[in-house]
């Protein structure tokens, strides 16, 4: 597969701008006494060929948070900028050539992928769409070949049929149609969670060696954390709609400043516990709230052990470590110390 872009729908890049930036995104569903905030004032940034790790409680708004990055879903306030451009205010040919740099790598390799259509046409199905891509048979036939080639597999695997792949065989050919467009973006929505994990490796190194080949971003949807640390540069931590802790991959995962994220870190389990003797887990209290009923002030002060009066009336502020344009911040009125996570749990216990 060529490594290089083509010029007519990739823009040249701009190394003083994020690929992705997104700015007080809020997008509700329902009305009334029903109307449900799946995402609250969300702001993110990725750069051009770094990887972003979503990680948050099942409900926290990531799978929403993807749909509206896709042009799936439209933000009901806030703005989203994918190489300087509002995909949402594209039409027409302008909106297919954007959705042509926005592709996704599903969860489940084994419903998305149609059980009646052999590899070669799963990776070929999106030139159905964009036909001037790859116009004509002989060179869809050698473009098929080359992209199995690149996620490892063989060439002879393009007429075999999904159920005649292995589940992380699968998730490659998934990966391989996502490429099938050149994108820019992929967003990668649990992508190897359905698979055991020796599998999950391979699936991860995958990603890996294309990032670095082909220069492509990611943004990395996980339950699992180390997953999410293995492969991302950046992580975002979300709480019930809300973007509540954000940086460097090691700093969130080593120094987190927000009480939730020590204890999500906490709780990911450890193989070698003589590495971390004085590790303990950061048992949290009661559930996570309606978001049909959102607390006020702070939403994580419900189950919180530092949580104080202020914490109730106050939403809070900004907490930034650190400089540049991306900088570690958490929302937290009264932040951990740099101390660790493994550190912050044993204050806990």
């Amino acid at each position: 597969m060529p490594e290089t872009r083509d010029a007519s729908v990739v823009s040249e890049p701009r190394t003083d701008a994020p690929l992705l930036e997104v700015r007080g995104v809020t997008k509700s569903f329902g009305s009334g006494r029903r109307r449900l905030t799946a995402l609250d004032g969300v702001d993110l940034r990725v750069g051009r060929g770094q990887t972003l790790g979503l990680v948050g409680e099942s409900g926290c708004g990531k799978s929403t948070l993807a749909r509206v990055l896709l042009g799936l879903e439209r933000p009901d306030a806030g703005t989203v900028r994918f190489d300087g451009t509002d995909p949402f205010a594209l039409r027409g040919k302008d909106l297919l050539a954007w959705r042509r740099r926005v592709q996704m790598v599903f969860q489940d390799p084994f419903a998305s992928l149609n059980a009646r259509m052999s590899a070669a046409d799963l990776i070929a199905e999106p030139w159905r769409t964009h036909r001037d891509v790859v116009p004509t048979p002989q060179a869809r036939e050698k473009r098929v070949r080359e992209l199995l080639s690149l996620v490892g597999l063989r060439e002879s695997d393009a007429h075999r049929y999904p159920d005649e792949f292995s589940g992380g065989q699968r998730q490659r050919i998934g990966i391989a149609r996502a490429l099938a467009l050149d994108p820019d973006l992929v967003v990668c929505d649990e992508p190897v969670s359905a698979l055991d994990l020796s599998v999950q490796a391979q699936v991860l190194n995958v990603l890996s060696e294309l990032r670095s080949r082909l220069g492509v971003t990611y943004v990395f949807i996980s339950h699992d954390l180390s997953v999410v640390r293995y492969i991302s540069d950046r992580v975002t931590v979300m709480y019930l709609g809300k973007v509540i802790e954000h940086g460097g991959v090691d700093e969130v995962f080593d120094r987190p400043q927000h009480p939730y994220t020590a204890a999500l870190m906490s709780a990911a389990p450890v193989l070698d516990t003589s590495r971390d003797p004085g590790r303990r887990e950061v048992q949290l209290q009661g559930e996570v709230p309606s978001p049909f009923d959102i607390p006020s002030g702070c939403r994580f002060r419900t189950r919180c052990p530092h949580a104080e009066d202020l914490c109730a009336h106050q939403a809070p502020p900004a907490v930034v470590r650190g400089t540049g344009a991306d900088p570690h911040t958490a929302l937290c009125h009264f932040p951990l110390e740099a101390a660790g996570a493994a550190e912050a749990g044993s204050a806990w216990a």
